[in-house]
């Protein structure tokens, strides 16, 4: 059997779903499993060896390219998100076998459904996805963490660029967006905090996420020159060989954070209160600790008419260099801490 397992989307929610590919591995040991990502996202997937093949969308193809994607050798598609231009394209191109969601109107385009919301938010994004291969007729009782694979000359670029930092090294990530942010003069202050400590101190993010650090530093005060400013210059696997060659990350609720849990690097992860946020789904498996502000659960955002609006605030730059040092000199098994 040719599987197709579908979710061209971010970093964090990529990651998530290799589980499904390890399960599946499992359950039938002689299919060819593919996995259809972002181009974006996609190098994350590389060596991968549970993946067979890796197939990208930029989201600009036309209708006819789509189906001609799902004509290509797809015995059974699994859409791990339902994407409704995607799953009109795999029924168009007859798949036989198509797996999505039962619970909204173009989920008539699947012939098998799974019944079951993820808006309880009572279990892991990895475990919903890997109930998906019921809908292979499977019985899946396995979710195995996620990992990453570097090559062996991936990691050596990793500690070569790290050579000369002091330990332990934390990868400070200010970026994503997704989820609401850490304040970026927070981030400057815990750099300088760590510093004075002797942690070395690395920073990392996107091209974006560099103009929006550079524009919202409140501070004026230069970073000290031993921090290792990366941000704007990594690939996404250069990315992957920083953070596996480093001691802690510390981030928002973003795809590092789960890069550097399937490294089996631990995190310092700054969730805010959002429901849709929990860490009950969203958490990542690995190591280290969830720092949750200590206010009520809110279903969405209403930004200044809160009377919660700090709530990331209450996240101290001194509570959270606290927890980088607990975490990097002694890390466990993650846990979710509200402060």
């Amino acid at each position: 059997m040719n599987v197709l397992l579908v979710r061209p989307d971010g970093i964090g929610d990529e990651i998530l779903c290799l589980p499904v590919a390890s399960e599946l591995r499992r359950l039938l040991p002689d299919a060819r499993i593919s996995f259809l990502s972002s181009e974006y996202a996609a190098p994350l997937l590389a060596h991968h060896p549970d993946i067979d093949e890796v197939r990208t969308v930029t989201g600009r193809e036309s209708l006819s390219e789509l189906i001609s994607l799902f004509r290509r050798t797809v015995d059974a598609v699994v859409f791990l998100k339902p994407f409704k231009r995607l799953m009109w394209a795999a029924f168009l191109a007859r798949v036989p076998i198509r797996v999505a969601t039962g619970y909204r109107w173009y989920s008539l385009l699947a012939n098998r459904r799974i019944y079951e919301h993820r808006k309880d938010f009572s279990k892991h994004e990895t475990s919903y996805n890997v109930g998906m291969l019921a809908g292979l007729g499977l019985q899946p009782s396995t979710v195995v963490p996620p990992s990453l694979v570097l090559t062996d000359a991936e990691r050596a670029w990793g500690e070569e660029r790290l050579r000369g930092l002091p330990t332990p090294r934390v990868v400070l990530h200010p970026g994503g967006f997704a989820a609401r942010r850490w304040r970026v003069e927070h981030y400057r202050s815990l750099a300088h905090e760590l510093h004075r400590k002797g942690v070395g101190v690395v920073l990392t993010g996107s091209q974006a996420e560099a103009d929006m650090f550079n524009q919202q530093a409140m501070s004026d005060a230069p970073l000290p020159a031993s921090v290792l400013n990366l941000m704007g210059q990594l690939s996404v696997r250069e990315l992957m060989a920083i953070i596996a060659g480093s001691h802690t990350v510390v981030s928002g609720a973003t795809g590092p954070a789960h890069i550097a849990a399937a490294c089996a690097v631990p995190n310092v992860s700054l969730f805010d209160p959002r429901r849709n946020n929990l860490p009950t789904r969203w958490q990542p498996l690995g190591k280290g600790v969830v720092l949750r502000p200590d206010v009520p659960t809110c279903e969405k955002c209403i930004y200044e008419a809160c009377p919660y609006w700090d709530c990331l605030d209450r996240l101290t730059v001194e509570s959270v260099a606290q927890q980088v040092l607990q975490v990097a000199g002694h890390p466990s098994p993650l846990k979710v801490v509200h402060v």
